[in-house]
C-alpha cells in the first residue's frame, strides 16, 4: 500500500512515516504543500492520501478537491489539530473519506489509513456524535456587516493561513490584519481567530 503524506510540518511527517512504515506493508512518500502535494498524487497514484487542514498557500480542503477532480476515485484522510466538527463536515464535503486528529491517539491514523483504503470511511466516535447531535443554527446573517477587505481576509482565515500569512498575502502590516480581525470579531460575535475560521468553514467561504 502506497501512502502520500501531504503535511508542512517536518516533525508530524517524519512521527507519521515512521509509524505506516512500521506496518511492514506501507510504503510512504510526502510532500510539504498543496502544490507539491498535488504533483506527489499524480506521480505515485497512492492508495491513500493523508492531508493537513492548514497549510501554508492553499488549503488542505482545496487540495482535497484538487486531486478528487483529477482522480474522482482518490482515497483521502484529513489529519488535523482542528477537533471541532465543522472542520470534519468540511472535509467530508470535499470529499475525504477519513478524519483524524493530531491530539488522539496517533494509531487511530493507521487504522483510518487502512479502512479507507479497504473502501469504507472513517471518522472518530466523538466527532461523529457531535456531528449527528449539532443542531445548532445561525440567526440572523452577520456577513452582511463586512466589508470586502473583511470577507476576503475571513476566507483566508477559514483557508488555514494566518494572519502574517494574511498580511503578506494582500500587502498590508500585520497590525492592519490584526485590527481588521478585531473589528470581525465584534461583527460576527467571535472571541478568537479559531472561532473566525469556524464562521468561514461554516459559510463555506475557504
Amino acid at each position: 500500500m502506497r501512502v502520500l503524506i501531504v503535511d508542512d510540518h517536518p516533525i508530524i511527517v517524519a512521527g507519521c512515516s515512521a509509524m505506516l512504515a512500521d506496518e511492514g506493508d506501507m510504503e510512504v512518500v510526502d510532500a510539504r504543500d498543496a502544490e507539491t502535494g498535488l504533483a506527489a498524487f499524480i506521480e505515485h497514484q497512492p492508495d491513500v492520501a493523508v492531508v493537513d487542514i492548514a497549510m501554508p498557500g492553499v488549503s488542505g480542503l482545496e487540495l482535497a478537491r484538487r486531486i478528487l477532480a483529477h482522480d474522482p476515485a482518490a482515497r483521502i484522510v484529513v489529519f488535523s489539530m482542528n477537533d471541532d466538527p465543522i472542520f470534519a463536515a468540511r472535509a467530508i464535503e470535499a470529499g475525504a473519506k477519513g478524519y483524524v486528529t493530531k491530539n488522539d491517539d496517533p494509531w487511530l491514523l493507521v487504522k483510518a489509513v487502512r479502512e479507507v483504503a479497504g473502501g469504507g470511511v472513517f471518522l472518530m466516535p466523538k466527532i461523529a456524535n457531535r456531528l449527528a447531535f449539532d443542531r445548532n443554527a445561525s440567526s440572523a446573517n452577520p456577513m452582511a456587516t463586512l466589508t470586502p477587505r473583511e470577507a476576503e481576509i475571513l476566507r483566508m482565515l477559514g483557508a488555514g493561513l494566518g494572519m502574517a500569512e494574511i498580511a503578506e498575502a494582500t500587502q498590508v502590516s500585520y497590525k492592519t490584519i490584526a485590527n481588521s480581525c478585531s473589528i470581525m470579531k465584534r461583527k460576527l460575535g467571535a472571541r478568537t481567530p479559531m472561532e473566525l475560521m469556524r464562521i468561514a468553514l461554516e459559510q463555506k467561504l475557504a
